[in-house]
C-alpha cells in the first residue's frame, strides 16, 4: 500500500533562545499526530543578527536533539565536557536523558540553512545516561540514485548504514532530487514516517508538498516523492510512535506532570545533573 499525505504543517515565525528568529514548524499542538517527533525547528537566513546570540546554556531532560545543519556552522558544549563544531552537512545528536545542560551557538556565515528535531525518550529511557555525538562528513554515506542523491544522516538505508540510535529506532535521510525525478523508499507499514521540505516542492501521491512544510504520512509499505520543474531537498524520518502520555514544559518532557514537578524541583535544587563529567 502507498503511504499518502494524511497531515501538512507549516509552522510559524518566533524567537528561542537570546532572541534567534526561526519557524517553529511542529510543537505542542502536533504532538500526537507526529509522535515521536515533539518539535521541528527551522532555520533558513542570510543575516548573521538573525541567529549569532545562539542558545547560551540550558536544562534539557527526557529527550534526544538532533541538529542539522545543511549550511553553516552550530557549535555544541555540554555539562558532560564535550564542546564541537559542525558545519554544511553534518549533525548534532544529543541525549538529554536524566539531564544535561548545553548550549548551541551559532557563528556568522553565508547561509545558515537546518533543522533541529526533538525526539521523544521512551519512559523507560527517561533518566538514562546524556550522551553527545557528532555525526560527521565520514560517517554519513551518500548513495547516488537515478535524479538525485540520498544522503544517510541516521539509521540505515538498503544495505547502507550510519549512527544508529540507542534508545528508539530512527532512520534520517537528507534526500536531493533534481527536477523531474523520483525516488521510491520501501518502508515498514506501522512506522511513523514525515517528510519536511528545506528546499523546494515535492509531490507526494500529486498532492504538492510547498517548501518549508511538514507532512506526517499515512500507514503504508512505500512513499513516492516526486520533483517537477525545480530542484528539492526533503529530509525524511522514520520512527515508532511511542503512544505514551507526554507533559511538557519548555526543555523538559516527560511522562507525568509529578516528573515534570521533580525535574524543575531539581533544578531549582541544584540536583539536576545526574551524570558528572568525569577526567
Amino acid at each position: 500500500m502507498e503511504r499518502t499525505v494524511k497531515k501538512k504543517v507549516k509552522g510559524f515565525l518566533t524567537k528561542d533562545g537570546a532572541g534567534v528568529q526561526l519557524v517553529r514548524v511542529l510543537g505542542h499542538d502536533t504532538v500526537q499526530e507526529f509522535d515521536p517527533i515533539l518539535m521541528l525547528d527551522s532555520f533558513d537566513s542570510t543575516n548573521p543578527s538573525d541567529y549569532t546570540v545562539g542558545f547560551p546554556m540550558h536544562p534539557h531532560r527526557g529527550i534526544e536533539t538532533i541538529t542539522y545543519i545543511a549550511k553553516g556552522s552550530i557549535v555544541h558544549k555540554d555539562s558532560l565536557g564535550n564542546q564541537e563544531e559542525i558545519g554544511d552537512g553534518e549533525v548534532q545528536w544529543m541525549n538529554a536523558g536524566s539531564g544535561i545542560m548545553h548550549e548551541e551557538m551559532l557563528p556568522a556565515s553565508k547561509r545558515l540553512l537546518g533543522v533541529q528535531l526533538w525526539l521523544n525518550l521512551p519512559s523507560e529511557y527517561k533518566m538514562s545516561n546524556p550522551s553527545y555525538t557528532g555525526i560527521k562528513h565520514d560517517k554519513i554515506p551518500e548513495i547516488q540514485f537515478s535524479g538525485g542523491m540520498l544522503r544517510l544522516l541516521a539509521g540505515r538505508y538498503e544495505q547502507y548504514q550510519s549512527y544508529i540510535a540507542q534508545y528508539l529506532p530512527m532512520n534520517y535521510y537528507d534526500i536531493h532530487l533534481q527536477k523531474n525525478a523520483q525516488i521510491t523508499l520501501q518502508t515498514h507499514y506501522d512506522d511513523s514516517i514525515m517528510l519536511f521540505t528545506l528546499l523546494g516542492c515535492i509531490y507526494i501521491d500529486d498532492v504538492l508538498i510547498e517548501e518549508k512544510t511538514a507532512v506526517k504520512l499515512t500507514q503504508g509499505d512505500y512513499v513516492s516523492i516526486k520533483t517537477k520543474d525545480e530542484y528539492a531537498q526533503v529530509l525524511y524520518i522514520s520512527s515508532k510512535a511511542l503512544h505514551e502520555p507526554v507533559a511538557w514544559a519548555g526543555p523538559i518532557v516527560m511522562n507525568t506532570e509529578k516528573e515534570l514537578y521533580e525535574a524543575f524541583e531539581d533544578l531549582e535544587n541544584h540536583t539536576f545533573i545526574k551524570k558528572k563529567v568525569t577526567y
